[in-house]
């Protein structure tokens, strides 16, 4: 069993807050996560038979959309998912080789590929599917947080932030310190109501969701009285509205 070490007090705790109420469901931050890591340090995720009738492959973000309500206040609800970096995580327990670990300093759950076995005892210890098992390699992969871009000291500093959150056309994702109660993330989780996926199973998971804003439809306007003496031009025109609105 690994153990998970303790943080430091002051600790970073860096995650991700995502807004389903602004999500699209475009996919961007799917196909750009993909293209980051696939040439940077987590490279390569392979794709297997990606011109074949089943085209499969490792991602490490997944979007999945749902109809949800009734009549009059169904709506699509796009849901992104990945590797939560929780607190608690059991994949990092289970792991017989020590490969999943996570980091003290910035609370990143991550695999060290040059010793994971392949066992995929972390893939079913999450309960977010977030483990990704890489056939043509033997290991699992999973979310880094773009650990090589977060951290890379020759980008501007505004463009240190993950792939996916960079690429969002939506803003839909927030990327920062939630740990920290005066960052923009935390902000967001508190005005917003963020919410942790699966609450009830203790795995404290960093990143957080926004929930969806009820739907404000307004009630259709009264139609305003007929004013005495207008004839037959009134009476025309409602014969008309009639017969286009067939």
């Amino acid at each position: 069993m690994t153990m998970v070490a303790n943080r430091p007090p002051g600790a970073r705790q860096l995650g991700l807050v995502i807004d389903l109420d602004t999500c699209v469901g475009c996919h961007a931050c799917a196909v750009n996560c993909k293209e980051w890591n696939t040439g940077g340090e987590a490279a390569r995720l392979p794709d297997y038979d990606p011109y074949g009738t089943e085209p499969d492959g490792v991602w490490f973000n997944r979007i999945h959309s749902y109809e949800t309500g009734t009549d009059g206040s169904a709506r699509t609800v796009n849901f992104p998912r990945s590797c939560l970096h929780c607190e608690n995580p059991l994949c990092v327990t289970v792991c017989p080789t020590g490969a999943s670990f996570k980091r003290a300093d910035d609370g990143i759950v991550l695999i060290n590929t040059d010793i994971c076995i392949g066992c995929k005892l972390c893939s079913w210890a999450c309960p977010y599917g977030a483990r990704e098992f890489d056939e043509t390699n033997g290991v699992m992969r999973k979310c880094t947080l773009c650990v090589d871009r977060i951290y890379d000291e020759t980008l501007p500093e505004a463009e240190r932030e993950p792939a996916c959150v960079a690429t969002c056309p939506a803003k839909a994702r927030h990327f920062g310190d939630l740990a920290d109660p005066q960052s923009k993330v935390s902000q967001l989780v508190r005005d917003r109501g963020g919410v942790d996926l699966l609450e009830d199973l203790g795995y404290r998971p960093t990143n957080k969701y926004l929930p969806p804003r009820q739907a404000q439809i307004p009630s259709p306007a009264r139609e305003a009285p007929a004013r005495s003496g207008s004839g037959l031009g009134t009476a025309l025109l409602k014969l008309l509205d009639k017969a286009l609105s067939r």
